[in-house]
């Protein structure tokens, strides 16, 4: 299965929540690449690069934790990047 690497921009409560902390352990354990960041404007940035099924499980669980609320996301796709491991900024 091929790679794919996506720009999501989560809305709602996803600031001061450990969103970036959540998104940064899940995404190791995944086996994916990229990175999170907040924005001045109160969404959080991400670029995840991996297979499809494991992006997906990547946002259900991000979207199950109780401290965050996902109202929106505005999804993405974007060409591919040799990046390695999944970091917060």
């Amino acid at each position: 299965m091929a790679e794919v690497r996506k720009r999501i921009t989560f809305h709602g409560r996803v600031q001061g929540v450990g969103f970036r902390f959540t998104a940064k352990c899940m995404a190791r354990s995944l086996g994916l690449a990229g990175w999170v960041k907040n924005e001045w404007d109160g969404t959080v940035l991400m670029e995840v690069q991996g297979r499809e099924p494991m992006i997906d499980k990547l946002l259900v669980g991000l979207n199950r934790n109780q401290f965050i609320q996902i109202e929106w996301l505005d999804t993405e796709e974007i060409p591919l990047d040799t990046e390695q491991g999944f970091e917060a900024r």
